[in-house]
């Protein structure tokens, strides 16, 4: 999993998982991922929701997703552009934008916002997949896109964000911001001037707030060990409510950004006082739109319903 505050009392220990005695691991999305899918090197892992989703609806996916959501973004950061060249959402129609895989989380949600909101569907531009920083990612599922999809390859001595500086594409999508020069060109920016804002009557008028990552557990532990998912979910739970506790604290701010408490404040007005939920029914918008998005995108072959994509044993807990 991620080095989040909501995992910290897990690794520290501070909080336990009823019956387990773990070995955490620390990782970068893309080792995690790339190590789940490719070889399940892991027993529980947090996973990618689209790499989930794509191996879930084939049938051949190993692990059964819990509804523990630990990474969460509203994606209108995650669209760079060309700004000497692209004024307006529409005007990526018939452009070139760079991505490092077209299945990431990150970019189902994206394109999602640019077709509803923009009219600008996956088809109307041309694709080029590339690595972010290190030239030629390869992409982790062997995908059939819709036929109305262009997508090429950068050239193997490149990345996307070497494009980007350069001019050869006009836009840019991923979870991260692009590296090296492109980073400090005056004519690369977001395409969103204000994205905050933009996020947030997204928010209003949808009620998404969209889910990157879930946690996978391995099928085989899910039935020797029933008890194992709603044992998971708890202890999740009760590292975030650990970090919000902390978070909260204002004698001396948690983390290493001023406007916390206003930061946190403003989320709560937003989003509900519960805004970064576990739990089916707290998001089932936001998971209904994803799964919706992801077959209409070509991603998953079917459309799959939300209530089989979650463990039964995290549907229902105890109450006091």
């Amino acid at each position: 999993m991620g080095d989040y505050d909501r995992n910290r009392a897990l690794y520290d220990g501070a909080v336990q998982i009823d019956g387990v005695n773990p070995t955490y691991m620390l990782l970068s999305p893309e080792e995690m991922f790339f190590r789940a899918f490719r070889f399940q090197d892991f027993d529980i892992s947090e996973l990618s929701f689209s790499s989930y989703l794509v191996k879930h609806a084939r049938g051949d996916c190993p692990y059964i997703a819990l509804p523990i959501f630990l990474s969460r973004a509203f994606r209108h950061t995650s669209i760079y552009v060309r700004k000497d060249r692209i004024r307006s959402p529409q005007d990526l129609k018939g452009k070139r934008i760079g991505i490092p895989e077209y299945q990431l989380t990150a970019n189902v949600w994206a394109r999602a916002l640019l077709e509803d909101d923009y009219g600008v569907k996956p088809s109307d531009v041309t694709w080029v997949r590339g690595g972010i920083d290190q030239p030629g990612r390869p992409e982790k599922i062997k995908l059939q896109l819709p036929a109305d999809v262009k997508m090429i390859d950068a050239a193997p001595s490149t990345t996307i964000s070497d494009m980007l500086d350069r001019g050869e594409i006009e836009g840019f999508m991923a979870p991260r911001a692009p590296f090296g020069a492109a980073r400090a060109n005056p004519d690369v920016g977001w395409l969103f001037d204000d994205p905050t804002a933009v996020a947030k009557d997204y928010y209003k008028r949808t009620g998404i707030f969209p889910i990157m990552h879930v946690v996978g557990l391995r099928k085989t532990l899910a039935e020797q060990h029933p008890w194992l998912p709603g044992a998971l979910l708890k202890a999740f739970e009760q590292s975030k409510a650990a970090a919000l506790a902390k978070l909260e604290d204002t004698s001396a701010t948690k983390v290493t950004l001023p406007f916390v408490e206003e930061q946190l404040k403003a989320a709560r007005e937003t989003l509900g006082e519960n805004y970064w939920a576990y739990g089916v029914e707290a998001n089932r918008p936001t998971l209904e739109a994803f799964t919706r998005h992801h077959h209409a995108q070509g991603l998953s072959p079917r459309h799959v319903a939300v209530d089989e994509l979650f463990h039964p044993g995290t549907y229902e807990t105890y109450k006091i």
